[in-house]
């Protein structure tokens, strides 16, 4: 597999966002992107105290989010617009109003084809996250990781003029697909989904996972790997996509397409 050239842009980019300029010259260089995109920092630290744009883009609260502990109420993983959400139809679920996207082909030929039936009919919801949003993404229920899978691939920007335009987005980008299971044994995935100037996924349990680097796809089994709801397990460099695709009659959304969500609030309901 060749790089892509959104691949060689972004990775330009991320290196000039890793790198460490002076004291005075980063300052200004925060602040300018703070204003320009319009990010909220009234829970995190001041713009000036990021040694990088990348420390800017990665940046943890202050203080830790509350949510609900019951565990039948499933949160969100990430600070996002819902671009869109519902019932797949068979393997279909929608990139974008009137644009459909294959859910065997976004889960790659890593998982199996029974873990892709599992979620035929099933429902989903796909996360966006702008430049200007908080980049971490952490566990919307207690689940266990059976797999992770990294696959490789172009790097189209994921806003909603490219969602409208670009057919596959979600399979054409690269991606780090993991399988995972609910407390009751329900299965559901979630994807990551790279982005243009997205230099890096991180995955903070499987530092094998080299995003943007590594041309060849790559696969984890884990035996006894839990994370509990609103673990931090990870990152984006830059803005981009998270797709949750889940078993049928696991979750009743309380979201819509055109919402905007924040970690830690509770978007939908399990159904055992």
């Amino acid at each position: 597999m060749k790089q892509h050239l959104t691949s060689a842009i972004s990775q330009t980019f991320g290196r000039f966002a890793s790198k460490t300029h002076g004291k005075r010259f980063q300052s200004a260089i925060n602040h300018a992107y703070v204003r320009m995109m319009g990010l909220d920092m009234s829970d995190f630290d001041s713009p000036e105290s990021y040694p990088s744009l990348n420390a800017l883009f990665t940046r943890r609260f202050r203080h830790k989010r509350s949510f609900s502990t019951d565990p039948r109420d499933m949160i969100s993983p990430c600070d996002s617009l819902i671009t869109e959400c519902g019932a797949i139809e068979e393997d279909l679920a929608l990139q974008i109003k009137g644009m459909s996207y294959s859910i065997d082909g976004v889960l790659g030929d890593g998982i199996s084809s029974d873990s892709k039936k599992s979620v035929h009919n099933g429902t989903f919801v796909n996360f966006y996250l702008s430049p200007r949003d908080y980049h971490r993404y952490h566990a919307p229920i207690d689940m266990q990781v059976l797999h992770a899978v990294h696959i490789p691939g172009k790097l189209y920007p994921v806003n909603i003029p490219s969602l409208k335009k670009q057919v596959n987005l979600f399979i054409e980008n690269e991606r780090v697909v993991l399988e995972c299971l609910s407390s009751e044994g329900k299965r559901f995935f979630l994807i990551l989904v790279g982005a243009l100037n997205v230099g890096e996924m991180e995955v903070s349990f499987e530092p094998r996972i080299r995003t943007n680097t590594v041309l060849t796809p790559s696969q984890y089994s884990y035996r006894d790997l839990h994370l509990s709801k609103g673990d931090d397990f990870g990152c984006f460099r830059m803005g981009s996509t998270i797709v949750m695709l889940c078993e049928k009659d696991m979750v009743e959304f309380g979201i819509s397409s055109g919402h905007n969500v924040k970690f830690a609030q509770t978007i939908g309901r399990l159904t055992f």
